[in-house]
C-alpha cells in the first residue's frame, strides 16, 4: 500500500490547544482507519514542523481525503509527500531501462 508522509503545522487554534494533541492523534488515526487507510506513526517534531505523520492508504485520493479531514478540523496545515520504499524504487527504475 502507499505511504505518505505529511508535515504538520500546528495553526494558532492548534497551538491553543496543544493539550489535546494526543487526543487529537487517535481521532485522526480512527478516522483515517474508517476512510481504509492506516496511521503508521505520528511524531511530534522541533523545527520547521511541528507533527510528521506517516499514513499507509490505498491510493491518493484516500490519502488526500484522510488529510483533508484533518486539515477541516483546523488544528493543523498540512504538506504531504508520497513516499517510495526500496522494492517501489526498484520498479520505476527498472521502467527507465528502455531510455
Amino acid at each position: 500500500m502507499p505511504t505518505y508522509v505529511a508535515l504538520l503545522n500546528w495553526t494558532d487554534q492548534g497551538i491553543r490547544g496543544y493539550k489535546d494533541t494526543g487526543r487529537r492523534a487517535e481521532v485522526f488515526a480512527a478516522a483515517t482507519q474508517k476512510l481504509g487507510a492506516k496511521l503508521l506513526n505520528i511524531y511530534w517534531t522541533i523545527g520547521q514542523y511541528d507533527v510528521v505523520a506517516l499514513v499507509e492508504a490505498p491510493d491518493d485520493e484516500t490519502a488526500s481525503a484522510a488529510l483533508l479531514q484533518l486539515g477541516g478540523a483546523g488544528n493543523v496545515r498540512t504538506e504531504t509527500l508520497r513516499a517510495f520504499g526500496q522494492e517501489e524504487i526498484e520498479r520505476i527504475i527498472a521502467k527507465t531501462a528502455g531510455q
